[in-house]
C-alpha cells in the first residue's frame, strides 16, 4: 500500500485584511501580485515584498478592480501552510525565508550581530522545494 499524498496548502490557514500602500495616489498592489509575497509598510497597510523585507504572508485576493485605487482591500494569508514562488538565494527544506524580488521568497540571511531591533527578519519553515520555481512553507 502506498502513502496517499496530501495537499498541505489546506492546513492551518489564517487570513487577515489590510489596506494597500499607495505611491503617488496609486495602489502598490494589483491583481498581478496575487499569489506573491507581501510585507507591512505602515499601520495595517501592506505592499509588495521587496528583496530582504520581512515576509508578512501571501497575497490571496484584492477587492474591487485595479482602477479603484484607495478603495481596495487585500486579503493576506498570515499563517498556515502555503506555496509561494522562490528566487535566489533559493531556500532548502528547513530554511526560514524573507521576501525576494517580484513577489517571491528567498532563503533568509544568517543570524548576525546586526539583526534589527525586534529580532531576525526570517519567517516560516520551508517544508518542500520544487526546483527553482516554488516552495511550500509553514508561516509560523
Amino acid at each position: 500500500m502506498t502513502i496517499r499524498s496530501h495537499n498541505l496548502d489546506s492546513v492551518g490557514e489564517v487570513f487577515a485584511t489590510f489596506k494597500i500602500h499607495q505611491t503617488a495616489g496609486v495602489d502598490d498592489l494589483t491583481d498581478d501580485d496575487i499569489g506573491g509575497s507581501v510585507t507591512l509598510t505602515d499601520n495595517y497597510e501592506i505592499g509588495p515584498g521587496t528583496a530582504g523585507a520581512v515576509l508578512l504572508g501571501k497575497l490571496i485576493a484584492l477587492t474591487l478592480q485595479d482602477g479603484d485605487d484607495g478603495e481596495r482591500l487585500a486579503t493576506v494569508q498570515i499563517a498556515g501552510v502555503c506555496t509561494m514562488p522562490i528566487s535566489a538565494t533559493y531556500p532548502t527544506v528547513g530554511d526560514r525565508v524573507v521576501c525576494g524580488a517580484n513577489g517571491t521568497v528567498k532563503q533568509a540571511p544568517a543570524l548576525t550581530g546586526d539583526d534589527p531591533a525586534g529580532g531576525n527578519l526570517a519567517r516560516g519553515t520551508v517544508l518542500s522545494v520544487s526546483g527553482t520555481s516554488s516552495c511550500t512553507l509553514l508561516l509560523n
